[in-house]
C-alpha cells in the first residue's frame, strides 16, 4: 500500500475521534459553568456619573443571549446605548462589535485604539464609526477580567481567558453614542 495512502487513511480515521475528544471538554465546561451563568447578575446604577436605566433588548440581541454562556443588558444613561455582557467562560460567541455592525447592514470606518478616562484612570478602548441609512455612531468597546485587565481585541481576550491567563468572570462594554 502506498505511505501517503495510509497517512490520509490514518488521517480520516483520527480526525472524528480528534472531534468528538475536543467536544467533551467543552460539553463539561458547559456543564460546570451552567449554574454560574444561571446566576443573578447586578448591573451598574452609573455610567460617567450618569444613572443608567435598563433597556429592552432587541430580536438580535434576544437570540443571541439563549446560548450566551453569561448575561446581556441593555442600558441607557438618556445619550449613549451600552450592551454589557457579564461572561461566565470563555466563549468564541463574543465577537468584535465592528463584525456585528457589518452582518447588520452598518459600514466601519475608522477604526482605533483610543485612552479615555474611566473614573479617574485611563483605560483603552476600541472605537469605530458606524454609518447605516444616514444614521452614524461612534461605537467603543472593551473588555475587564475580574482582576481588572482589560482587553480591546476579542481574540486576545479569548486566548488569554482558555489559557487560564485572564480569569473570569469577565465585562464586555459596548458603548454606541449618536454622532
Amino acid at each position: 500500500m502506498n505511505a501517503s495512502l495510509i497517512v490520509k487513511f490514518f488521517a480520516a480515521a483520527i480526525l472524528p475521534l480528534c472531534a468528538v475528544w475536543n467536544a467533551l471538554p467543552a460539553a463539561q465546561a458547559d456543564a460546570a459553568f451552567a449554574p454560574v451563568a444561571n446566576a443573578a447578575v447586578e448591573w451598574p446604577a452609573t455610567w460617567r456619573g450618569q444613572v443608567l436605566r435598563p433597556m429592552a433588548l432587541t430580536s438580535v440581541e434576544q437570540r443571541f443571549a439563549r446560548g450566551f454562556p453569561g448575561r446581556i443588558a441593555r442600558l441607557t444613561d438618556g445619550r449613549d446605548v451600552l450592551v454589557w455582557r457579564y461572561i461566565t467562560h470563555p466563549t468564541r460567541m463574543l465577537h468584535p462589535a465592528s463584525d456585528c455592525y457589518r452582518a447588520l447592514g452598518w459600514r466601519i470606518a475608522d477604526e482605533h485604539l483610543e485612552e479615555a478616562d474611566g473614573d479617574g484612570k485611563p483605560e483603552r478602548w476600541r472605537c469605530f464609526i458606524a454609518e447605516r441609512d444616514g444614521v452614524r455612531l461612534r461605537v467603543c468597546e472593551r473588555i475587564e477580567d475580574a482582576l481588572g485587565t482589560s482587553f480591546t481585541d476579542t481574540s486576545a481576550w479569548y486566548w488569554s481567558a482558555i489559557t487560564g491567563q485572564s480569569a473570569g468572570p469577565w465585562h464586555s462594554i459596548t458603548v454606541a453614542s449618536a454622532l
